[in-house]
C-alpha cells in the first residue's frame, strides 16, 4: 500500500521539463498560437525551443483576433504595427519554409518581404488593412511565392495594379482574389478609427486594376471588388479574361448599372453567385438634398455618381 502511494506521489511530481522534444511538440500542437505565445514559451529553454519547432508553423492565422463588429483605433498605430511585424518575422523564421498560410493585418513592407524570402511554399496570403504594405513587398511575394492560390489585399491602399500584374503573371495557381475597398460612399463607420489621410487615399484606378486582373488571372474562380471604382469597361475586361469565375462580389461598386453587369457577365457560364451594388446612397455623400435617400436600381441617372 505504501509503495503504491509513493509511486502515485512520484508520478504527480514528475518533471514536465524532462519530456522529450517529440512529446512536447505533440502537446504544444494542440494549443492555439496565442496560448503558446503567452504561456509555454516562457516556461524554460527546452519549452521555448519546442515552441519554435517548424512543425508548429504551417499556418499563421490572426483573423480571429480581428473578428469584431468594430475596428479599434489602436490597430492603426505604429506600435501595433511593430508588434505584428515582430510576430510575422519570428514565425516566418521559425517555420523553416513550412509556412503555407498567412492571415494577418497591419503588417508592413518590412515583415512581408522577410516572410516572402523565407516562405516559398506559401499558398494563402491575407494582409487586409495594411497601410504600409506597398508594391515593393508585393513584388517580392509575386517572385518568390509562386504557389499562391488565394490573396486578400483588401483595404491596402498603397498596393496598385502593378502588383496585380506581377501576381497574375507569376502565380498560375491563383484562384481567389479579394481586393475590397472601404465604404467610401458612407465612411462614417471608419471615421475616428482609420486615419483621415488614409481614408482619403482610396484608390481611384478601378479600371487599371480590372485590366490587370482580366489580362493576367485567367484561372480566377472567386473575385471580390467591394466598393471598387471600376466602370463598365473594367468589368467587361475582367469577364472576358476570367471565364472560370464562380463568385463575383461587386457590392458598393457605384459606377456600375444593372445593365452593365448583365452585359458583362453574360459569358460567364460557371458563375454561381454575384453580389450586385444595390444600396441606399447617403445624402451626406453627394449632398443630394433634392432627392433625399433614393433606392437606385435602374439607369435613370446617367452620371457616374448615380449609375447603380
Amino acid at each position: 500500500m505504501d509503495n503504491q502511494g509513493g509511486q502515485a506521489e512520484s508520478e504527480l511530481n514528475s518533471d514536465w521539463s524532462e519530456l522529450t522534444h517529440e512529446c512536447l511538440t505533440n502537446v504544444l500542437s494542440r494549443l492555439t498560437l496565442h496560448d503558446r505565445w503567452t504561456g509555454p514559451m516562457l516556461v524554460c529553454k527546452s519549452w521555448l525551443h519546442a515552441c519554435k519547432d517548424p512543425s508548429l508553423f504551417s499556418t499563421l492565422d490572426l483573423e480571429v483576433h480581428f473578428d469584431s463588429p468594430t475596428e479599434s483605433a489602436r490597430w492603426w498605430t505604429p506600435e501595433f504595427e511593430r508588434k505584428i511585424n515582430a510576430m510575422l518575422q519570428s514565425i516566418a523564421d521559425w517555420s523553416g519554409g513550412s509556412l503555407t498560410k498567412i492571415r494577418v493585418r497591419h503588417c508592413s513592407d518590412r515583415s512581408l518581404s522577410f516572410a516572402a524570402d523565407r516562405c516559398s511554399n506559401l499558398e494563402v496570403l491575407s494582409i487586409k488593412s495594411c497601410p504600409n504594405v506597398t508594391d515593393a513587398s508585393m513584388a517580392r511575394v509575386a517572385f518568390r511565392c509562386l504557389k499562391l492560390r488565394e490573396v486578400d489585399i483588401s483595404y491596402c491602399y498603397e498596393i496598385s495594379h502593378e502588383s496585380l500584374i506581377l501576381l497574375g503573371r507569376n502565380c498560375p495557381n491563383l484562384k481567389i482574389l479579394k481586393r475590397n475597398l472601404m465604404n467610401w460612399l458612407d465612411p462614417s463607420q471608419h471615421i475616428g478609427i482609420v486615419p483621415n489621410e488614409y481614408l482619403n487615399a482610396c484608390p481611384q484606378d478601378g479600371d487599371s486594376e480590372a485590366a490587370a486582373i482580366g489580362k493576367t488571372m485567367p484561372h480566377l474562380e472567386h473575385l471580390e471588388l467591394r466598393f471598387s471604382k471600376i466602370s463598365a469597361k473594367g468589368l467587361a475586361l475582367i469577364c472576358d479574361g476570367c471565364l472560370n469565375l464562380e463568385y463575383l462580389d461587386l457590392s458598393g461598386c457605384a459606377n456600375l448599372t444593372s445593365r452593365d453587369i448583365a452585359n458583362a457577365t453574360s459569358n460567364l457560364k460557371n458563375l454561381k453567385k454575384i453580389e450586385k451594388p444595390n444600396f441606399y446612397i447617403p445624402r451626406s455623400v453627394f449632398h443630394a438634398e433634392r432627392y433625399g435617400h433614393w433606392r437606385l436600381y435602374d439607369d435613370r441617372f446617367q452620371t457616374d455618381t448615380f449609375r447603380i
